[in-house]
């Protein structure tokens, strides 16, 4: 009888579970766009690095491991949150990792990708009125969750500390052990404004001279997706107007255009936060070159052009 083959020696490997991959995204330096600012340095962190494909993960991820914690989320709750999309996928990526159910209030206007992408997590989702925008999500939602508070988990994105001190944790110290310190400026536009406060807030803290530049579309009517115009908007409870050093006003169709730009010029396919985020840079960057000064800015690629390859302004010049 022919002898048995030996059993394979199993090595250990070094895969790691899926949410592990959550953070420590790579901070990219543009190449062609600051050329026209000498002496700046224009940075970003490639969020859709992350596994649910934005910079959203951290926060959705931080916020649940605390409902875990404080016993407020079991396996006989629902995840329950309104979103713009983004936190929704990250809610759906996680829930489906962890075995939650997850239900999600989005406007009805959502890109198609993102609603696919839902599905293909296995969330479920309720439209509200597009014309309300994400406001009009977070009070249905609300609604839904008064209805059965005992059958759902509401981890509440525009309220809860979770989501900003995930970057405060997180992105923050992220960006000062990338740049070695060497950021001068940090600049990101709000939705939540966790991005924004959590990453100032450990900016202010490690690096004190650093200057912090919030962004928002220029009006209440836009179609930045996921952005907030906050004085005509229902406002974060954390969110602080006086934390920012500036805030600086972007239009929809600038940011379209930095998004074409991006792909054609850098070789980054990105989303439409992340190009309201760069163009902000360089409206600061041409300030700062103007006086004759120097500096390394910073800023979020919040996603990828994934989500948005249905939209119209692809198509323009």
């Amino acid at each position: 009888m022919a002898n048995a083959l030996p059993v394979p020696h199993l090595a250990r490997t070094e895969a790691e579970p899926l949410l592990a991959t959550v953070g420590n995204t790579p901070l990219l330096r543009l190449e062609r766009i600051p050329l026209e600012f000498p002496g700046i340095e224009i940075l970003a962190k490639a969020e859709y690095f992350n596994p649910g494909g934005s910079v959203k993960d951290r926060a959705a991820l931080n916020m649940v491991l605390d409902g875990e914690r404080s016993g407020k989320l079991n396996h006989n709750r629902t995840i329950l949150d309104s979103t713009s999309g983004n936190t929704g996928i990250a809610y759906a990526m996680i829930g489906a990792n962890r075995g939650y159910k997850v239900k999600l209030v989005l406007p009805g206007n959502a890109s198609e990708e993102r609603k696919r992408i839902l599905k293909a997590y296995g969330a479920e989702a309720i439209f509200s009125d597009p014309a309300e925008g994400s406001d009009g999500a977070i009070l249905m939602c609300r609604e839904i969750y008064r209805s059965d508070p005992d059958r759902y988990f509401y981890p509440d994105q525009y309220n809860n500390p979770a989501n900003w001190k995930a970057h405060f944790d997180g992105t923050g110290a992220e960006i000062i052990k990338q740049t070695n310190g060497t950021i001068t400026h940090f600049v990101s536009a709000m939705g939540t404004s966790g991005t924004f406060t959590g990453t100032t807030k450990r900016l202010r803290r490690d690096l004190p001279g650093v200057k912090c530049y919030s962004v928002q579309p220029s009006s209440g009517f836009h179609g930045l997706e996921g952005l907030k115009h906050m004085p005509t908007a229902i406002r974060p409870g954390f969110y602080d107007e006086t934390m920012a050093d500036g805030n600086l006003w972007i239009e929809t169709e600038d940011a379209y255009r930095m998004v074409r730009r991006l792909g054609k010029e850098e070789g980054l396919l990105v989303g439409i936060s992340s190009g309201c985020n760069v163009h902000a840079a360089t409206l600061l960057a041409r300030d700062i070159a103007a006086r004759g000064e120097t500096a390394t800015i910073v800023t979020v690629l919040c996603d990828s052009a994934e989500k948005y390859l249905s939209e119209h302004f692809w198509d323009e010049a």
